[in-house]
Order: C-alpha cells, then structure tokens, then sequence
C-alpha cells in the first residue's frame, strides 16, 4: 500500500454528513503539518459530542455553533491530544455551550519514562507545538466509555504521536486523530512522541475489526487494517535502514538521517533526524542499538544486533 492520491479538497467550516450520526467540520488551518486543516467531528443527532474543537479559531468557533441544527446542544467535549492544532478551541466552546471538556489527560500524561527522562535533559519536541496550558475537566483512561444522548464512545489510550493521544471508538468506526491518518504517516517526535508506545498502539488498533477510521486530517481512511499493516511496514523499514547503516560503524542520528534521507531538502534535516532519533531509542529500548554514553538525541549508537 502506498501513499493516497492528493484528492482530499472539503469546503472549509462547512458540516459534511459522512453517515447518521457523524458530522466533519475541517478547520482553517492549513499546513504541511496539518493537510487541508484539522477534522472536528460531531457526532449525536441531539445532545451531541465534539471531537477535537481544535485551533483557537473564532472562524471555527462559529462554525461548530452554527453546524447545530433545531433541538442540537453540545454536551461533551472531547480532546484526542494536546498539539494546537487539536485543543486550544476546547476552553472557548465550553464557556459557550457549559459542555465538560474531557480528555486522557494535560500535555505530559501519558508521556514514558524514557520520554520523561529527555524531557528532563532539555529536549524540547517538534511538530504541531504543544498545548501547554491545556487542563481537562474530565479525564479519561484506556477502556472508559464516554456516553451521550443516543451515542457512546470507548476511549482507546493509543500514546506514540503525544503521550496523552486518544482514539475513540464509535461501532466498528474509529476516531484515530493524528495516530492513523491516509494522507501521511504520524510524526513520532521525542520527547513528546515514543515510537515504542507509537508500535504497540498500532498492534493493538490491528488486532480489532473495524469498518472506518476518521482521522484527524484527511479523509476518512477506508480500508483500516491495511492502512496499519502499512504504517507498521513503513516503520520496520526505516528500522532495518538504521541497522544496515549502523553495521558500518556507529553514527549519530544526523549522520544517519543524511545518509538514509539523501532525496530530503535540507530544510527538513531536522524532523528527519528527529525521526530517525525516535528509531534510536526504540532500538535502544529493544537492546538492538546503544548509545555511546548517555541516551540524548547528540549521542552516538552503535549496532548490538
């Protein structure tokens, strides 16, 4: 399986019936990070729940109030994770609506030990920017239901693009935000991001039948299981590149993401080195690969295995 044609083009701070019961409103914050924008979904005919309300738009703010049709409330707000793209509108629309906002929990739950470690250090994260001052009124854990008039939905801990990430089944829908999405594979940026819990979310996502995923940006992602035997393989891939250029001799991430991404601009360097760090201490964690003095993204590795 191979990346989706570039076709997805919704009309901006429109509501579109993807089926009963569930609404998409796409934001206005285009970005290579973001696709076309960020997906805001409702979901409920009456007392409805809003998934991900996300930046602090009042454009947007106004066209979740004005998706609500005759006999329409908010009654649940619900945050799949902390990036600014995703959360920050939560506050406005509660003060609007009096709805709780509800999520696993402020911008370092969730986070691993190792993760907490380098944030420790002095590593700061990259991507989308972090909702620092996010607090939920409600949290939920793994296996919680979160039910609503006509409606429930069970909160899936599915940690790996931020600690405190969230998935939210619906049936056999599943909400997956920025862990699953069609158009590009999820930044595992550390420390926020851990490709170890990233993996194993993806498993555990893989060992459930669903029909869809709807996915934080980009269109609903049709055909699931395949999807997630995609990102597994393209992550194993990336994995076995580190290890054939680690034979060689040991290396730093840089190093390594110069000679794995040789068709990369140099402007995006970087996020390929943080990328192939997040590899480094997976394997590291897995005794594959060591650093050569203490974990840190300047260090250098070296193959065990």
């Amino acid at each position: 399986m191979t990346q989706p044609p570039d076709d997805f083009d919704p009309p901006i701070g429109t509501p579109i019936e993807l089926e009963p019961g569930i609404r998409r409103i796409v934001a206005p914050n285009p970005s290579p990070m973001t696709y076309r924008g960020t997906n805001t979904y409702l979901v409920g005919t009456r007392e409805l729940a809003v998934i991900d309300p996300g930046p602090l738009s009042e454009a947007h703010l106004e066209a979740i109030l004005a998706a609500l049709g005759p006999g329409e409330s908010i009654s649940h707000i619900i945050v799949t994770h902390t990036h600014l793209d995703h959360s920050p509108l939560a506050r406005p629309l509660a003060e609007r609506t009096g709805a709780p906002v509800l999520a696993f929990g402020g911008p370092e739950a969730g986070r691993s030990a190792v993760m907490r470690d380098l944030a420790a250090q002095g590593l700061a994260g990259g991507g989308e920017g972090i909702d620092t001052g996010f607090l939920p009124d409600h949290t939920v854990a793994d296996g919680a239901r979160i039910e609503g008039d006509g409606w429930q939905l069970e909160v899936i801990h599915t940690p790996g693009h931020l600690g405190n990430h969230i998935a939210l089944a619906w049936q056999d829908v599943c909400f997956t935000a920025d862990h699953v999405m069609g158009w590009a594979s999820s930044l595992v940026s550390p420390p926020d991001g851990d490709l170890t819990d990233f993996m194993n979310a993806c498993r555990d996502l893989r060992a459930r039948d669903w029909r869809l995923f709807h996915p934080g940006h980009g269109a609903a992602v049709t055909e699931p299981g395949a999807r997630l035997d995609w990102l597994i393989s393209h992550r194993l891939g990336r994995e076995d590149a580190i290890l054939a250029a680690l034979a060689d001799g040991s290396a730093t991430a840089e190093a390594l993401a110069r000679r794995i991404y040789t068709e990369t601009p140099a402007a995006l360097l970087p996020a390929a080195t943080r990328n192939v760090f997040a590899h480094l201490v997976d394997l590291t964690g897995r005794d594959h690969v060591a650093p050569e003095g203490k974990l840190a993204v300047s260090a250098r590795f070296h193959r065990r295995s």
